[in-house]
């Protein structure tokens, strides 16, 4: 079972909004350097399957792309560096999903790096708690998967007292200097949260990192 932590927050879209606003887009330019550079020399994204199946809808990508996701994602957005490369999903309802991969330049400063990501999502719903008293969170952890070096996954449910409830997955991942983060989405509380099926596509999403 995962550790619950009950706050209260404010001034923020969900889980769901934050994610969904990412559903479409636009390509950004690959630097000419990226551009030449071999193939095996970049990680591979998730292909849509791999994501936690839909009950009634395939899943759709957008295209990688180089940067910070525009708009940034919740809890892990403002650690984000310019290097960044993201791709974003959704489905023909309200569930979305994005993958983010980052290639450092050392092993320590990727180690580094998810360590920041795990504080930020860690520290998440007291974040929330200091902008809105209108939005109640509730956090869990669902521990470490066995992966390469290593990835953690935990949830996060918002509702709003105007009524909207949503829930939130996202995991941290790294192989080597690479680290990948991968959020989902949707409406709902912890009950309807694919844990089991989105702890395997983070363990696709670190295999297929190199």
């Amino acid at each position: 079972m995962g550790k619950t932590v009950q706050i209260r927050a404010r001034g923020i879209r969900t889980t769901v909004a934050a994610l969904a606003a990412v559903a479409a887009v636009a390509a950004v330019a690959v630097p000419a350097a990226a551009a030449t550079a071999p193939a095996a020399a970049a990680p591979r994204f998730l292909k849509p399957a791999e994501l936690p199946p839909h009950p009634t809808s395939p899943w759709y990508a957008g295209p990688v792309t180089a940067g910070q996701p525009d708009p940034l994602p919740l809890c892990v957005g403002e650690a984000l560096p310019s290097i960044a490369s993201h791709r974003s999903y959704g489905t023909e309802f309200d569930t979305n999903a994005q993958q983010i991969t980052v290639v450092e330049r050392t092993e320590q400063r990727a180690k580094d790096f998810a360590a920041l990501l795990r504080e930020d999502i860690t520290g998440c719903a007291k974040k929330l708690m200091e902008q809105d008293p209108d939005l109640t969170a509730t956090q869990k952890s669902y521990g470490r998967l066995n992966v390469e070096e290593g990835a953690h996954v935990y949830g996060l449910h918002t509702a709003s007292a105007w009524g909207s409830s949503d829930i939130g997955l996202f995991s941290v991942g790294r192989d080597g200097r690479t680290v990948t983060v991968v959020l989902w989405g949707q409406m709902g509380n912890f009950q309807h949260a694919q844990v089991a099926d989105f702890k395997k596509t983070t363990v696709t999403a670190v295999n297929k990192l190199y």
